[in-house]
């Protein structure tokens, strides 16, 4: 096959199918094509949210966000903020609803609504979608763009690349987009790695017998220095394997670049959050005559309190008065900053995102055109943006996607 395209769109994920809607209404005359590897189309989004899809947050700064200079993901975001998307995805058909966390969900809670509703705007934008056509090389010619697959070859005057990172490989990203983007002279961070990703404790580990148990629980993120380097408070789940939950997930990045520049970086958990060890030594103290499990059943599951007190090396049914000093020092440290031996991470495979990628700075951000390589946009996973989970890594897919369409489009 041969063809001849003003603009290919290469990824049909979120920011892709963005990229191309934008495009195509900017320029209802031009050609524009997007090509994507897989054979079933937005597999991300049809798994994202527990299949519910997060859209995006009620909230969004450029401080839910990792990698890239804050500053420069700040603009893009601007390109096309929360009321932005609500209001277009309304216009798609898509009504969207606030949770408590401030996460938006499609009042349908299905993200067949969400893909089906974009698929259609991108016929409507007359953008043709080929798949699965794996592209395997871009070279830049006089005229634009050589494209080029196992299917054959398509010359284009432009292309985006909206390959997405390396999570959940088998929905199509394996990471090759950044092979691509090398190839026409962009860097990559030096540390590509999950984000998102649950972690994981040894097998032996107390924790692992608590699988099935979710609580609020803060986890601190410490230097070998001993430096506090940053914290998250959410819902957290005990798993076979170790945590996983809403602050694990989004600490798991920080954990992850912190550990590969500094071995001796730890974590732990608070499992009252918002209580000091101070606090709670006080609160041990004027128990009297009340028993350690209902103390701590006030706060936790009782499973999960007993379980404690056995850690600290106390009897769950030790009345409060009858502790003596080092035990309490034992219970509080269980409880509020117990050291989580963290053996690694679930991988590509479970982490909802990628950390690292192309560089901001590499890229004119009112454009999304690269600086290295003209004609050639990015947007979506393959910049170096991850952001927090809710919602946002979705938001940064259509500020970036939007940005990059009506770019490409004028």
């Amino acid at each position: 096959m041969y063809k001849k395209a003003d603009v290919v769109i290469i990824g049909a994920g979120a920011a892709g199918l963005m990229a191309g809607i934008w495009a195509g209404r900017t320029d209802p005359n031009r050609s524009i094509i997007i090509l994507d590897g897989a054979r079933k189309l937005g597999a991300k989004i049809l798994v994202s949210g527990g299949g519910r899809c997060n859209v995006t947050h009620d909230r969004v700064d450029e401080y839910a966000y990792a990698g890239s200079s804050r500053n420069a993901i700040k603009k893009v975001l601007r390109r096309f903020d929360v009321p932005q998307t609500v209001e277009f995805f309304r216009e798609l058909g898509v009504d969207l609803k606030r949770e408590e966390t401030g996460k938006l969900f499609p009042v349908t809670d299905s993200a067949k609504t969400v893909l089906q509703a974009l698929l259609v705007a991108v016929e409507k934008a007359n953008v043709q979608i080929q798949h699965p056509y794996r592209v395997d090389t871009v070279e830049k010619t006089e005229k634009g763009f050589c494209i080029r697959g196992v299917w054959g070859q398509i010359d284009a005057r432009y292309v985006v690349l909206a390959t997405g990172g390396k999570s959940l490989p088998r929905s199509g990203s394996d990471g090759h987009g950044y092979e691509i983007a090398k190839s026409l002279g962009h860097r990559i961070t030096p540390h590509i790695f999950p984000a998102l990703a649950p972690l994981t404790l040894p097998k032996d580990h107390f924790i692992c017998t608590l699988s099935g148990i979710t609580v609020p629980a803060t986890l601190d993120l410490w230097s070998g220095s001993g430096k506090k380097l940053i914290s998250f408070t959410d819902s957290t789940l005990c798993t076979h394997f170790g945590l996983s939950g809403p602050s694990v997930l989004d600490i798991s990045r920080y954990y992850i670049a912190a550990k590969h520049e500094d071995p001796e970086t730890a974590l732990t958990i608070n499992w009252l959050p918002g209580k000091t060890p101070e606090q709670m030594d006080q609160e041990l103290q004027a128990l009297r005559s009340a028993t350690l499990q209902r103390y701590l059943h006030t706060y936790l599951p009782q499973r999960l309190a007993r379980t404690l007190c056995e850690q600290a090396g106390v009897d769950p049914g030790t009345p409060g008065y009858q502790l003596t000093r080092t035990q309490r020092k034992a219970l509080v440290h269980t409880v509020t900053r117990l050291p989580l031996p963290i053996t690694g991470h679930r991988g590509y495979n479970f982490a909802e995102v990628t950390a690292g990628g192309v560089p901001l700075d590499e890229l004119h951000l009112n454009t999304m055109e690269s600086r290295v390589c003209p004609g050639l946009y990015l947007c979506g996973e393959i910049c170096d943006v991850d952001g927090r989970i809710g919602g946002f890594n979705f938001q940064w897919a259509w500020a970036s996607g939007y940005t990059a369409g009506i770019s490409v489009g004028k």
